[in-house]
């Protein structure tokens, strides 16, 4: 993967904040559960717990970028607004939340224009952001970056360096830079990891903020404020939400999506107490990795 020089440094540390903004229910665990078809007869919770999530970002001083799912911003015409209306950034999570190594180049050009028009109309603001479900720009699905490019996107924050089971790019970029494609370059913002020996650790991400101790979450924050390096924080709603309804036989046998759900509050707050954390979107036009294209600079709290 061509990568761009270093970025310059930046005046604060670039710690991004994101929300993967989805249903419970449309997680790839349960994929084999809950057909897609089936999705409308399970109740909803997204909105309550968006809001659990935005009352801890006003609490910590905390700006984030949003990646909403089109399905959802579909369903919740208001939910989009009322994120953007709290100074966050709105970006794409596509519109089926079908990873990219299900879909065709064309169907996910299709995804990508139609959800960023959607959001862009509910949000008011430019979408300029997208991430994929599950993280699944990888070595096999690069090219959504030419479409990206294509469909009006600037950056993008999916990759995930690390060899993992569902998903993993290893020779991917493990900070952001500007990639180059056949159609240009575009900003990425990768997830987050720290290296052991010969092997990286994924860290402050989903399953592995939630279900790590808070305190290795909090040596990762240490770990990239010691080296000054640009980290993302990223969580879903349902991971505020211990109430939600089981599916399948047992929480036990679902354990990576049921387990320390009560803990993700308060190690949120412990995370983002310890730094200054703003949009994705603003982290890299401070790295210098995104151009500012006419607007006011973003200006994280």
């Amino acid at each position: 993967m061509t990568q761009s020089p270093a970025h310059p440094r930046s005046p604060e540390p670039a710690f991004a904040m994101s929300v993967d903004v989805e249903e419970y229910f449309q997680v790839q665990a349960f994929a084999t559960q809950v057909g897609r078809q089936d999705w409308e007869r399970w109740p909803s919770r997204v909105e309550a717990n968006v809001d659990r999530i935005l009352e801890i970002l006003e609490e910590t001083r905390t700006r984030a970028t949003f990646f909403v799912l089109g399905w959802v911003a579909e369903r919740h015409a208001g939910l989009v607004g009322r994120i953007a209306s709290h100074g966050h950034e709105i970006g794409s999570h596509g519109m089926s939340h079908r990873m990219l190594t299900e879909l065709s180049p064309a169907e996910v050009r299709r995804e990508l224009a139609d959800s960023r028009r959607l959001l862009e109309d509910q949000a008011g603001q430019r979408v300029e952001g997208f991430r994929a479900p599950s993280y699944t720009v990888e070595r096999e699905t690069r090219w959504a970056l030419d479409l990206l490019i294509e469909t009006g996107y600037a950056y993008d924050s999916s990759i995930f360096p690390i060899r993992g089971r569902r998903y993993g790019y290893p020779e991917g970029p493990q900070l952001p830079t500007r990639v180059a494609t056949e159609a240009g370059e575009i900003a990425e913002f990768p997830m987050s990891t720290i290296p052991v020996g010969p092997i990286r650790i994924p860290v402050l991400a989903g399953s592995y903020l939630r279900l790590l101790p808070g305190w290795v979450s909090a040596l990762a924050v240490s770990y990239h404020l010691q080296r000054d390096r640009p980290l993302v924080v990223n969580v879903h709603p349902w991971e505020a939400d211990p109430g939600q309804p089981t599916i399948g036989p047992s929480r036990w046998r679902a354990w990576s999506h049921y387990g320390r759900l009560a803990s993700v509050p308060g190690t949120l707050r412990r995370v983002l107490g310890m730094a200054r954390f703003g949009t994705v979107g603003a982290r890299l036009r401070e790295l210098g990795l995104l151009a500012d294209g006419g607007r006011a600079r973003e200006a994280a709290r």
